[in-house]
């Protein structure tokens, strides 16, 4: 029974890496061939253009990005010089048709978050 139990054991982790290794390099061709920056990319950026450490800018990234998130959810716009412009607008209440079986449905009022591209920035794309 005790060879039984070690055979298992000894499987199961082999199944899990495996995947995990061929999973890996899938996700970074799919990040490099559709032009998405991911955070750690970020991160790496602005270590190499500040001198911070890694750490120290992964800090700053989170930081930057929870109170950008922060003062959207209490109703703010953040303005990003050289970006744009991040608000928080209200939706109508609207009647939609559900895809499949074109029944008409009520979709209820709410919020969405609206970013206006800064002028410099659309004029150098």
């Amino acid at each position: 029974m005790l060879l039984t139990m070690t055979k298992k054991s000894a499987k199961a982790p082999a199944k899990k890496a495996a995947p995990a290794a061929k999973a890996a390099p899938a996700a970074k061709r799919g990040a490099a061939d559709s032009g998405k920056v991911a955070k750690t990319q970020l991160v790496e950026m602005v270590a190499d253009q500040t001198g911070l450490t890694k750490k120290q800018s992964e800090e700053a990234i989170s930081s930057m990005l929870e109170s950008v998130v922060s003062a959207l959810q209490s109703g703010k716009s953040v303005g990003l010089p050289g970006l744009g412009t991040l608000s928080v607008k209200e939706t109508a209440a609207r009647t939609g048709v559900r895809p499949g079986t074109s029944e008409k449905i009520q979709i209820p009022a709410g919020k969405k978050v609206a970013f206006k591209v800064a002028s410099t920035l659309k004029g150098n794309l």
